[in-house]
């Protein structure tokens, strides 16, 4: 795998596929996040190849439907093997996830709670597939949105070779947004203990 999973082995590889190409990346990715590769390897590919804006639809994609696809593993035929990955670390939130699903996935969603162990230990609570789905789509939404156009944004200028765009708006944007992916989790916890210390 270690040959494909790169710019060019992957990239040569689409290249086959022609208007198919988006399909087979995104069926690459979801299969890619059930085997345990990082997916910050296949979203920095899928940027470089497809570019910041349909890199992003395509990762989102294929993070979503792989996503799905290890919940229901775990809470179908891998139990033992989900446990193992996550011990305890999800079953302190079971009582929460039952009562607001979709608001505790979202949360551990946005401080960055490790992406696969959570998809497979989904599977062993108490939240509906719903909530699951939603809270997951909406909490790696600008993560991914993030790191496809920081990464698009610099591909674009290496392609072209005019290494005056480093000095651009986009440029300063890109960075400037994956600097700040980096404080998502500590403003997400801010905002959740002040909110725990007004009682709402």
């Amino acid at each position: 795998m270690k040959d494909y999973l790169t710019v060019e082995g992957l990239g040569r590889f689409l290249s086959t596929a022609g208007l198919w190409a988006p399909l087979v990346f995104i069926a690459i990715y979801a299969v890619g996040v059930c085997l345990f590769v990082p997916g910050s390897i296949l979203t920095g590919i899928g940027a470089v190849i497809f570019g910041a804006y349909w890199g992003f639809v395509y990762v989102w994609i294929g993070a979503m439907i792989g996503a799905s696809v290890a919940f229901l593993i775990g809470r179908t035929l891998g139990r033992e093997f989900a446990a193992s990955l996550v011990g305890n670390r999800l079953r302190k939130y079971d009582d929460a996830i039952e009562r607001n699903g979709f608001a505790t996935v979202l949360y551990l969603r946005l401080i960055y709670f490790p992406f696969t162990p959570m998809n497979f230990g989904m599977g062993l609570t108490k939240v509906n597939f719903r909530d699951y789905f939603l809270g997951t789509g909406l909490g790696i939404l600008v993560g991914t949105f993030i790191f496809t156009f920081f990464i698009g944004s610099l591909k674009e200028i290496w392609a072209s070779g005019d290494w005056s765009e480093l000095a651009s708006f986009k440029v300063f944007f890109s960075v400037g947004l994956f600097i700040f992916s980096f404080f998502i989790p500590k403003l997400v916890n801010k905002v959740r203990r002040r909110e725990g210390y007004t009682g709402t």
